[in-house]
């Protein structure tokens, strides 16, 4: 096979429309907001580690600080995450989720291992090992 004619790249988007269709279907069904994938993963980063400056959360989620002030102000005006100034530095904003934030990461965590369990439901162990790493190697080439 000639790498340059493969149709990988259609494909790989494909799969991320059929996720993105998924997600969006379950959070219907349990009557959850529709966010972005980055506002979900900036919900999950905050329940790994709680009080997040807004630096912090940009450079997680690779994202410019602007771009992560709009993120988090949706994620304020739905009340699942709430902001406060710093008591070491004024000047810095500490993100952290609320009841409700954490309310919804708890919902959409069972989606997410519904999302998991049919990507790779025809999959060995190894078989999602390398495709990781693949994946991770191709990343790689845009950084």
């Amino acid at each position: 096979m000639n790498i340059l004619d493969s149709d990988i790249i259609s494909k790989i988007s494909h799969l991320h429309k059929s996720c993105r269709f998924f997600l969006q279907a379950e959070l219907n069904k349990k009557g959850l907001p529709d966010l972005a994938s980055s506002h979900g993963y900036i919900l999950f980063l905050l329940s790994k580690n709680p009080g997040l400056s807004m630096q912090e959360i940009a450079s997680k989620i690779n994202r410019d600080k602007s771009t992560t002030t709009v993120l988090i102000k949706k994620l304020e005006n739905l009340n699942l995450v709430k902001t406060s100034l710093s008591p070491k530095d004024s000047r810095i904003k500490i993100v952290s989720l609320t009841d409700r934030g954490a309310e919804y990461n708890r919902e959409t965590q069972d989606i997410s291992n519904a999302l998991k369990e049919k990507f790779f439901k025809n999959f060995q162990e190894k078989d999602a090992e390398n495709l990781e790493k693949m994946l991770d190697k191709a990343a790689e080439n845009f950084l």
